[in-house]
């Protein structure tokens, strides 16, 4: 996608909405406008189309309807999960135990760091390997009575890895505790089955998928003990009171459809792009890592860290080049404190510091990869010239 010339390659951050939802979409905003909540015509055609889009999610990752809320996006979705279950938890059983991995968005990271510290919860870390990855062993050995929720994200938005959500899923069900995963970057690309994936809670964002900002979607197994986030009306189950943001709720199932649909197709468009910007980076330039696993990671992501380079300042010149690209996180851009994320995979600050990723899309070209490729290493090499006077 091009901006005055500028190639986006940041897909992971966001996405521009695909014309086909934005036309679903449009009708919503002057001719359909009731509002869900009444009882006339207008209002019961916005509770049908309301209903229509949560049976679309629902028969997409494999639940019923009415485990489907609608959220105003993946972060909401996460607070809600995690505040949720942790407080219903510890009403019922008295479990204030929570498990979380050191790599997790900070949607979820600072969400327990402050159920820790205004609520008394205690906060556990669960390990990760060089790539970032969870070991079910190391959740199997940390979960105890009292531990009220485990959250492990599905892919994560840094480094791109994909954990084996599966397999620790199936641990916490025996053990009888909750599992929450945060599917924000995983649902763009990857299928979301929750009985497949063994997940009590997940956590999907439209705009990763080219749909709307501003919309999302927290799974909850029926039966599963949560808090409501929102008191007011009854809308969501009496989870999250609130009037429904119709347009952008059809968005959303539009654009999941869509993304769910076609994984095939956009894998044999991705890949070689992806392992294209892998191979080439590793060999044409010095003191170079890739961060993430080689081959279990999102099939659009990449992502590195330079030893020796401002990373910021790697993002301006790239910017100025025309290329849009991430630092690791559109949450960390501008920071100039290491990504806990790369601390985690035990990654000095010498090279910290100087992560960049790129993300691709559905319209992203070999000629514009090509075109990147050949001058990432001049700005590489200016960058690290600028450090050293």
């Amino acid at each position: 996608m091009r901006n005055n010339s500028i190639i986006f390659l940041d897909y992971a951050s966001t996405t521009p909405v695909d014309p086909r939802v934005v036309d679903v979409m449009m009708p919503y905003f002057n001719q359909k406008y009731g509002n869900s909540s009444s009882t006339h015509k207008y209002g019961q055609q916005a509770e049908e189309s309301l209903e229509d889009s949560r049976q679309v999610v629902a028969d997409l990752i494999g639940s019923k309807s009415k485990e489907i809320i609608f959220t105003s996006c993946g972060s909401e979705s996460d607070n809600m999960a995690l505040r949720g279950v942790a407080f219903a938890e510890r009403k019922s059983r008295g479990a204030s135990h929570i498990l979380i991995s050191p790599v997790e968005h900070h949607a979820v990271s600072n969400t327990v760091n402050q159920l820790q510290e205004l609520h008394g919860f205690e906060v556990e870390i669960i390990p990760v390997d060089r790539y970032g990855m969870v070991d079910p062993d190391e959740v199997q050995k940390r979960i105890r009575p009292d531990t009220a929720i485990v959250s492990v994200i599905h892919a994560n938005n840094e480094i791109g890895s994909v954990n084996p959500i599966d397999e620790i899923g199936k641990i916490c069900r025996s053990r009888g505790i909750r599992f929450h995963t945060d599917a924000v970057q995983g649902a763009a690309h990857l299928p979301v089955n929750v009985d497949s994936l063994n997940v009590d809670l997940m956590s999907i964002g439209a705009h990763k998928f080219y749909g709307p900002k501003g919309v999302g979607i927290l799974y909850v197994r029926e039966g599963t003990p949560i808090v409501p986030s929102l008191t007011g009306g009854g809308q969501e189950n009496n989870l999250r009171a609130g009037t429904h943001n119709i347009p952008y709720i059809v968005g959303l199932a539009k654009a999941f459809d869509l993304a769910q649909q076609g994984h095939q197709e956009r894998l044999s468009h991705y890949l070689p792009l992806r392992d294209r910007i892998i191979n080439q980076t590793l060999d044409q330039i010095p003191s170079v890592k890739l961060t993430g696993h080689p081959s279990h990671r999102l099939p659009n992501h990449t992502s590195f860290v330079f030893k020796g380079v401002d990373g910021n300042t790697l993002l301006m010149m790239l910017d100025a080049a025309g290329y849009a690209c991430s630092s690791g996180s559109a949450c960390k851009t501008g920071d100039p404190e290491p990504s806990e994320v790369l601390l985690a995979l035990g990654f000095p600050r010498e090279w910290t510091l100087g992560s960049l990723r790129v993300t691709i899309g559905q319209m992203t070209t070999m000629d514009e990869i090509e075109g990147f490729l050949e001058t990432l290493p001049g700005l590489i090499h200016q960058v690290r010239e600028l450090i050293t006077l």
